[in-house]
């Protein structure tokens, strides 16, 4: 009797190249459909000329940075909480400017208090604190 040779029987494998290939794909095409939908998000018009147009004032902000151990930062500039009435003064002139405070979470309480009242002195009696979505 006569035998033939058996053949080995092949693993399947997965093929990864044509798989990264779809993927640039479907990336390059999102990033270029979000590029193309974004500014179409506004309406486009021709606005009306005056002859003595005024140009609106956007209102000062101050950003207030409070460290974890407890440094105050006016603007980037480094200030001590003592002085903090008069930097804030200094930088609001004869606007009345929008206060933002970034604080560290793990920040003291007791200096946030401190800060507030500070803002009361200098006659800012509103800010505004930064948190982040939990």
């Amino acid at each position: 009797m006569r035998q033939f040779p058996q053949r080995r029987e092949r693993q399947a494998r997965i093929e990864i190249i044509p798989m990264i290939d779809v993927m640039m794909f479907l990336l390059a095409f999102f990033v270029l459909i979000s590029m193309n939908v974004l500014p179409a998000l506004g309406l486009k018009v021709a606005l009306p000329s005056s002859a003595s147009p005024q140009k609106i004032e956007e209102p000062k902000r101050i950003t207030l940075t409070i460290d974890r151990d407890g440094h105050l930062q006016v603007d980037g500039k480094p200030t001590e909480v003592s002085r903090l009435g008069a930097a804030l003064r200094a930088e609001a002139g004869n606007d009345k400017p929008s206060v933002i405070i970034a604080g560290d979470g793990r920040s003291n309480l007791q200096i946030l208090v401190d800060v507030l009242d500070q803002l009361k002195d200098a006659g800012l009696p509103a800010a505004s604190i930064i948190a982040k979505a939990k």
